[in-house]
């Protein structure tokens, strides 16, 4: 699994802007603004995580008149694993081609460029896993339900370093490659007790 930092500003803006269209649905647009801004964000700010918020489905638009008022989204945790599972499956579709794709032009490539694909690559694989683990623990804690999926995966991995492994920039691409890669592994966690 890896490990991302979250942008803890955008979520903090998001989670206000959530929570005024949760504790006010009978306000509009424009008096949602002025209850916001510039208190918590600038108005930009403001319309670009509405936007966000409206982009994952996290709250929807109804209008009334020339109005228009915002609700969170019924049913929001089936959705987002809708969502998510629709993304992976899409993701998962696209990178067995590409590294299929790479298989003959990787070698052609400049070192600058094979070591981008290849992280890129690699962090795209490591997203999809997390999907499919995200979908396996929301369905059924107690199966794994993508197995062929995450096997896959796997295999798509190990192809991913017999390409590197067989380019003659090996030596190069391969130490510039594993810093990236620990990079994104799990941090030195401490139990605090």
């Amino acid at each position: 699994m890896t490990y991302v930092e979250p942008d803890s500003e955008l979520y903090e803006r998001e989670r206000i802007v959530l929570e005024y269209v949760k504790k006010y649905p009978d306000k509009h647009h424009n008096a949602l603004i002025k209850m916001i801004v510039p208190e918590y964000m600038a108005k930009t700010t403001f319309e670009k995580t509405r936007n966000a918020l409206l982009e994952k489905e996290t709250i929807s638009v109804q209008k009334k008149g020339n109005m228009k008022f915002y609700i969170p989204t019924q049913n929001y945790s089936m959705r987002f694993q809708q969502h998510v599972e629709r993304i992976t499956n899409i993701s998962f579709h696209n990178i067995k081609n590409q590294i299929k794709k790479i298989e003959s032009s990787y070698h052609h490539k400049d070192v600058a460029e094979k070591i981008f694909l290849a992280n890129l690559l690699l962090k795209n694989l490591f997203q999809i896993d997390n999907g499919f683990t995200f979908l396996d623990s929301s369905k059924n804690p107690k199966k794994t339900l993508y197995r062929d999926e995450h096997q896959e995966i796997q295999e798509l991995i190990y192809r991913l370093f017999q390409i590197i492994h067989n380019d003659k920039d090996f030596d190069t691409i391969y130490p510039t490659i594993m810093i990236y890669f620990s990079t994104n592994m799990p941090k030195n966690y401490q139990d605090s007790e």
